[in-house]
């Protein structure tokens, strides 16, 4: 296989952006933003809170607004994370009553922590007492703010829906973690370097279990000494997102890398950044485990498979977006491997760590469920006749039920539209890669 493709825009970088902009001081223009189901989720809520968004070509235009003071509106989240905790802290910021609802599976995912420490910050919520969705934040146009303790080891969004607000907030906000480790640390990172883009002040740290010498804020954090920062500070202040650019969706590349290895062929992805607000380090150094070669050149990233795939032992926590299409290739490594640190992931779209283990041993393999991961050990894959691969409405399932099948027969994908949560035009693209063959395949 010898492909070249681009990925459309980033569905993190882009909501950010969005909810930026609609707390910003003036207009700001988003260039190159994704377009799928999440982010038209976003941007209807944000124009249902007052904010002006307009279409112009392939970038959007949003002016700040506010609702009257008194009224009620509600919000659709879907089934979208970034929207659902992103947005009830700027509704807690007007002057009126934002309810919040979603599809059913969006009810059962974690929100609790969030909404809880938004009441400590100041905000007034209702949610019946179910810490979940549906709930309504009864918005009084401002925030206090201050310090607040939280468990985000369910979601890296539940700090990110507290930080994107802050500097909106009378006092700011200073958050700090307590609990298992935070998933997805690359995505708070991204939030503290969009709020810098914007206009923010921010800083974080390591604060050491109780009975460790005490330790401030950093705002070089590489003086960390290999912490991971459970505390993250942002003063208030004024917005102003201006004209931003929202890069190719890295995470969404996942499939593409899994397809290079798995077929020993050659895939290039145009626009790679070299300097991502993404986890890309993360990213290429798992895959190069794998025994990917990896090239970054003015065509962009090229990723060539080995031939053989390597089995490893990985902790995917900062980059759990790859945990299913990274299974599909140990499900046809040289030997076995073991991922971990993805335990919050059964609270996703679906159980990802039930769900894949599910339907690759349908297919005869041999996965095994840990509570924080995978053990998978490579067998010879088949379709049974009449068997087709679930889906669970989960768009990473889609992508790598589409890895499985370069390498096993017959492998059909039930509800394989559900992909358009973050990656509309994918079967596509992809039906594209796999028809170019040996030829280079451009999209």
């Amino acid at each position: 296989m010898r492909a070249r493709l681009r990925l459309p825009g980033s569905k993190s970088i882009t909501n950010r952006a969005l909810v930026l902009a609609a707390l910003s001081s003036s207009p700001s223009t988003i260039a190159s933003p994704l377009k799928a189901r999440d982010t038209t989720l976003a941007t209807a809520a944000l124009r249902v809170m007052g904010s002006d968004i307009t279409e112009s070509g392939t970038d959007l235009s949003v002016s700040p607004g506010s609702l009257p003071a008194g009224s009620s509106v509600s919000v659709d989240v879907g089934n979208a994370g970034t929207v659902m905790r992103f947005l009830p802290a700027l509704a807690a910021l007007s002057p009126a009553s934002v309810s919040f609802d979603g599809d059913p599976r969006a009810r059962e995912r974690p929100v609790g922590a969030l909404l809880t420490a938004l009441r400590e910050l100041g905000a007034l919520i209702d949610d019946g007492g179910r810490g979940a969705l549906p709930f309504t934040v009864h918005g009084s146009g401002q925030v206090r703010g201050g310090p607040v303790v939280l468990d985000a080891s369910g979601s890296s969004q539940l700090v990110s829906g507290l930080l994107l607000a802050a500097p909106r907030f009378t006092e700011g906000v200073e958050v700090r973690h307590s609990g298992p480790p935070v998933p997805s640390l690359p995505h708070i990172e991204m939030t503290l370097r969009m709020l810098e883009l914007a206009g923010a002040t921010v800083e974080s740290g390591h604060i050491p279990p109780a009975g460790s010498p005490a330790s401030t804020l950093l705002p070089d954090k590489s003086d960390m000494s290999g912490a991971r920062p459970n505390v993250w500070r942002v003063r208030p202040g004024a917005l102003d997102l201006g004209d931003f650019t929202v890069e190719p969706d890295l995470s969404n590349a996942g499939p593409f890398l899994a397809a290079a290895l798995v077929t020993g062929g050659s895939v290039t992805i145009a626009d790679w950044p070299r300097d991502s607000l993404q986890a890309a380090d993360a990213i290429l150094a798992t895959v190069t485990e794998m025994g990917a070669d990896c090239s970054l050149g003015p065509d962009g990233l090229t990723i060539t498979g080995p031939g053989t795939v390597s089995g490893i032992e990985a902790d995917l926590r900062d980059i759990p977006e790859l945990c299913l299409p990274l299974t599909a290739v140990a499900a046809v490594a040289s030997g076995p491997s073991v991922f971990t640190g993805v335990g919050h992931t059964r609270a996703q779209e679906t159980d990802r760590l039930a769900a894949i283990a599910k339907e690759i041993n349908a297919l005869g393999g041999d996965v095994s469920e840990r509570p924080d991961g995978l053990t998978v050990n490579p067998r010879p894959l088949r379709a049974a006749p009449g068997h087709a691969f679930e889906s669970y409405d989960d768009h990473r399932m889609v992508m790598a039920a589409a890895v499985l099948g370069l390498v096993t027969d017959g492998v059909e994908v039930l509800n394989a539209a559900t992909v358009g949560k973050t990656f509309p035009d994918f079967t596509s693209v992809w039906a594209e890669m796999v028809q170019a063959g040996p030829s280079e395949g451009q999209h």
